[in-house]
């Protein structure tokens, strides 16, 4: 009686966080103590220069470590050379810090940090340890709930390494970058819950941007996103990220992505 009491908790807390869970940045908030999610993450982003499209596939292993921390691994490869290969992989860890939590609202708090190792050739100004570099980045994250609403923003440092195979990082770009983000995340459906079974439908507003620390050059993106959450467990979300502006090389930034996640409790 007390596991079904205790399950029952934790898929009303995952219904009433659904809407912070955004497809492209990490809400402050941590999956529960010893739950394992696995997400397949897929995009399609037209090249800069008009020569077709690059697809880009991350499979992730998330796990709950402890109430307020959590760890995950991510593989990723692309078809930048016109063919499905391996490219690197990424490791990272988040601890929630501070939390102020309310029946339906909460504000918290936690710092991150990523390291990452990639076999490509390094050929934009743009630093991504998650697509195209190595390298190592440190973070904090801020989330308020508020009802049905969510709002989160992050700032980060970002330090691009040489790649892997003898791809060294130009010596003349800039290695240093601060990432900041600013996400919102409404939920529309159900207005009310009836049952855990009920899909859970959010609409996300996302703004992803970033500065070279050496050179001033900066971009700043949009990512529009619906996500649906089946039956408190599957997450499935569908977005588009748009650039409006940049004044740095970019190889693909403009295209679609789903993401798809499962966890088990």
């Amino acid at each position: 009686m007390k596991r079904i009491i205790y399950v029952g908790l934790l898929l009303f807390f995952i219904n009433l966080q659904g809407q912070e869970l955004f497809a492209l940045t990490e809400p402050a908030s941590t999956m529960s103590k010893g739950s394992v999610s696995v997400r397949f993450s897929n995009a399609i982003y037209k090249r800069i220069d008009g020569s077709g499209y690059n697809h880009f596939f991350m499979p992730k292993l998330m796990w709950g470590v402890h109430k307020r921390l959590i760890v995950n691994a991510s593989l990723f490869a692309s078809t930048r050379s016109d063919q499905i290969k391996y490219e690197g992989v990424s490791i990272y860890s988040k601890y929630r810090f501070f939390s102020v939590d309310d029946l339906r609202s909460h504000f918290r708090m936690a710092g991150f940090a990523r390291y990452s190792v990639n076999n490509t050739i390094v050929n934009q100004e743009e630093i991504d340890i998650t697509r195209y570099n190595s390298g190592y980045e440190l973070g904090l994250i801020a989330t308020q709930l508020l009802n049905k609403i969510a709002i989160s923003s992050s700032l980060s440092f970002k330090k691009a390494l040489n790649n892997n195979a003898g791809n060294i990082f130009p010596a003349e770009q800039g290695s240093y970058a601060t990432n900041f983000s600013l996400s919102f995340g409404k939920l529309i459906h159900p207005v009310k819950y009836d049952n855990f079974k009920q899909t859970n439908i959010n609409l996300m507003l996302e703004f992803l941007g970033q500065t070279i620390n050496q050179n001033g050059k900066s971009y700043l993106d949009v990512a529009p996103t619906i996500q649906f959450i089946v039956k408190s467990q599957t997450r499935i979300d569908l977005g588009v990220k748009k650039e409006i502006l940049s004044s740095m090389t970019r190889i693909s930034p403009n295209g679609i992505f789903l993401n798809l996640e499962h966890t088990f409790f």
